[in-house]
């Protein structure tokens, strides 16, 4: 008589078929991988979707030529001294407005399911969402280059060297990397995009129009000083003036970054806890 002996099943290693397995929280080089991945899918987004790029690259020209022709000879007495002035500015205010697209598009993409088959994915759980949002900020970039370039096609010219525009450049992406959190909690809240949209626009044009971007501080009422002086925007535009164009910066940059790491510090955290229940 012939005995066969089945080999014991190890239930404490079996999953159920169609289960994905997430790796583990403090598998910190695994969500690096999945994040960088997801990062090069929102931009490789960018061959089928190029109308993406028409806000990037069109926005900051049309308010360049809009305040500088509009409004220099009136503001400066110079429409070329009022490019100098208003450059740095529009590039802050460029970025923090390309923003909105992160919290729009990741409404859009949680409400559409796409972050549900992200979710039955071997991948890090916060992969996605940290993805989304570098993706976003390295195509702010090309902001960047537009304003530089229509800028010194139309008169700007840099009073620095290469080191304080790469000095300027870097500031501004820090602090839009952390401004892309705040509308990011409002994306991974709300239901429905215009809502974010709607609500990101009225946060945004106080902070904007409310700051030192278009006009000195000095020439607005005591009461608007007050407020354009304790707002980030007003720091962060202060120090890309000072490295673009020449002037103090050690002060404006300080508290430009300090605003950015306080603001990330804050967010960060409610943006992930949303989202994980949420997803």
């Amino acid at each position: 008589m012939t005995t066969t002996i089945r080999p014991t099943e190890d239930t404490s290693t079996h999953k159920p078929e169609g289960t994905a397995h997430v790796p583990r929280k403090s598998d910190a080089s695994a969500m690096v991988r999945h994040t960088l991945t997801l990062t090069w899918r929102s931009l490789v987004k960018l061959k089928k979707q190029s109308e993406q790029l028409i806000d990037l690259t069109l926005q900051p020209i049309l308010f360049l030529v809009m305040f500088v022709y509009l409004f220099g000879g009136a503001i400066e007495g110079s429409t070329h001294d009022y490019l100098q002035f208003v450059l740095p500015g529009v590039l802050v205010q460029t970025v923090v407005f390309a923003s909105v697209g992160t919290g729009v598009g990741l409404c859009t993409d949680m409400s559409t399911g796409v972050f549900d088959r992200f979710r039955s994915l071997p991948i890090s759980r916060i992969a996605p969402l940290t993805g989304t949002v570098l993706g976003d900020v390295l195509r702010f970039l090309v902001a960047v280059a537009s304003v530089f370039v229509f800028g010194t096609i139309i008169g700007f010219r840099f009073q620095t060297n290469v080191f304080a525009v790469a000095a300027a450049v870097g500031l501004v992406m820090l602090f839009a990397f952390a401004f892309c959190w705040v509308v990011a909690l409002l994306g991974v809240t709300m239901k429905q995009p215009r809502s974010v949209q709607g609500v990101s626009f009225l946060m945004m044009f106080p902070l904007t129009f409310g700051s030192n971007l278009f006009a000195k501080t000095s020439t607005m009422p005591g009461w608007l000083q007050a407020w354009v002086k304790v707002n980030p925007i007003t720091a962060v535009t202060n120090a890309s003036r000072g490295l673009l164009t020449g002037g103090p910066v050690a002060h404006h940059a300080t508290v430009a970054v300090i605003w950015a790491f306080a603001l990330m510090v804050v967010f960060i955290p409610l943006t992930l806890r949303q989202y994980n229940r949420r997803v």
